[in-house]
């Protein structure tokens, strides 16, 4: 069993089929068939069953798919380990939408500027997705917020916090101080899609106090979600950085949540699954916050 047989499963299952794992891995379609058939002989069992045009995992492929991931990664971490003095190869990181407009740009360009070597791969997504994406191997690393509930995490997580956010509440301008909940004159509130950390500290918040929105507005930017408050059509809890981005801000009012207040952005991977560009990555984040004046922090797990 092979790192390369092994990739061409992975593909296969990602892209759900092998005309797309093909395209994906630069390869012929005979060439991926003939792989997985290999495969298959060799562990002696099925991998897939087509039901219909669609390749479903066997059993026995549900159960390889988890090894096959942890094998691809620790041969990467390998790779990157013989040349721990120069970081190099692909790291896929993971971040919040926020943390990727107001903490990222600079910080990346000078992390590209001191390791030219290294491919960085970026996508966004909640904190939620972020963390089933590092489960799943599908990312390196994340950059997602503390968790109100820190079993999320669990022992199979290790985490350094790297940034601070305060967390503000977001009403259309003229709307009276907010001490409590009950002071929110607006039924609606404006939030990313569920795995937000931010919109379950809000959420939570509300709960406690015994009250409930009436509804939820799900959009999936905070350009957006500052346009709609601004417009009247609800209120919006933010990272108080996330409105230095914006254009206009005449027509929004920021109130303070003194109950919620600052909440740690933390740099999350596999516990065991490490490299130089990480470690290099986690350095700049470090450093940078360090600079800024920020309390020393340590890393925990």
């Amino acid at each position: 069993m092979d790192l390369a047989a092994l990739t061409i499963f992975r593909a296969v299952v990602r892209e759900n089929g092998v005309t797309r794992a093909a395209a994906k891995l630069n390869r012929v379609q005979s060439n991926v068939t003939t792989r997985i058939k290999q495969l298959e002989e060799q562990l002696g069992t099925d991998l897939f069953i087509r039901d219909g045009r669609r390749l479903v995992l066997t059993p026995a492929g549900e159960t390889l798919l988890p090894y096959a991931e942890r094998l691809l990664a620790l041969a990467d971490e390998a790779r990157h380990a013989v040349r721990e003095d120069r970081p190099s190869g692909r790291l896929r990181l993971g971040t919040m939408e926020s943390v990727a407009a107001t903490r990222l740009p600079g910080l990346l360009a000078q992390y590209h500027q001191n390791w030219p070597d290294v491919a960085l791969e970026l996508e966004t997504g909640t904190t939620g997705k972020l963390i089933d994406r590092v489960r799943e191997f599908e990312v390196d690393a994340a950059l997602v917020a503390t968790p109100p509930d820190p079993a999320v995490l669990g022992e199979l997580f290790e985490t350094v916090p790297v940034f601070r956010e305060e967390l503000v509440m977001l009403t259309p301008r003229g709307h009276r101080p907010i001490r409590e909940v009950r002071d929110i004159a607006l039924s609606t509130l404006i939030a990313f899609e569920r795995g937000c950390a931010y919109r379950t500290y809000i959420e939570k918040w509300y709960l406690e106090h015994g009250v409930r929105p009436a509804r939820v507005l799900e959009l999936g930017s905070y350009h957006a979600i500052v346009a709609c408050v601004a417009a009247g059509a609800g209120v919006a809890v933010a990272p108080r950085s996330v409105l230095d981005l914006q254009a206009d801000t005449s027509n929004v009012a920021v109130h303070a949540l003194a109950d919620i207040g600052v909440i740690d952005t933390l740099l999350v991977w596999r516990r065991g699954h490490f490299s130089s560009a990480l470690n290099a990555l986690k350095q700049t984040l470090m450093a940078h916050e360090a600079a800024a004046g920020a309390p020393a922090v340590a890393a925990f797990s």
